[in-house]
């Protein structure tokens, strides 16, 4: 062997795809009871997939969104099995807080129909993230807890509503809505 080399490892074989899918989705069940510790609390796809990759030691360079979905599909089943709540109610995107389009497999096991509204999905999620706290043990407030959107996205639905909720300033002579300056273009 040249310098900078190293033989094979002895004893350690590469797992199978198989294999990985079966460790990523029990290691990605106990994070995520971990995660249903804390009230309120949730985790990113991105958090999820380097934490199942860094405590089984298996990794990928497959891209996130090519073979996470598959992982919390067995997730979404075993928790149903169990008669757990749904723990992937609490994975949420980074960018926008919402839960993935992989939702509807929690719906589709549980028996539900599909929820087509974005928001309705969302709320529908918070309530499963509530009932996951309250099953794994998350210290609750004196009032029992309340579902929650996540905050990313809690951030995103208070901004659209201060938005709307204003009404347009208009000109008092011409009645006009006003441009951002404040200062009507038809009546100066």
């Amino acid at each position: 062997m040249s310098q900078g080399e190293s033989g094979p490892e002895i004893g350690i074989a590469k797992p199978t795809g198989q294999e990985a899918r079966e460790a990523w989705g029990a290691e990605a069940y106990l994070i995520l009871v971990g995660v249903a510790q804390t009230y309120h609390a949730v985790i990113t796809y991105k958090e999820l997939a380097e934490e199942i990759q860094s405590r089984t030691g298996i990794r990928t360079r497959t891209l996130l969104h090519n073979w996470i979905g598959p992982i919390l599909g067995r997730v979404v089943r075993e928790a149903h099995r169990r008669g757990d709540p749904p723990l992937t109610a609490l994975v949420v995107h980074t960018d926008d807080g919402k839960v993935g389009s992989g939702y509807k497999e929690v719906l589709a096991v549980a028996g539900e129909p599909p929820v087509d509204d974005e928001l309705e999905r969302e709320h529908h999620a918070a309530d499963a993230r509530l009932a996951c706290y309250r099953h794994f043990g998350a210290t609750m407030p004196p009032d029992g807890g309340v579902p929650a959107l996540a905050p990313r996205l809690q951030a995103a639905v208070e901004r659209r509503r201060e938005r709307t909720d204003k009404p347009a300033r208009v000109c008092e002579r011409c009645f006009v809505q006003l441009p951002s300056t404040g200062v009507c273009d038809s009546c100066g």
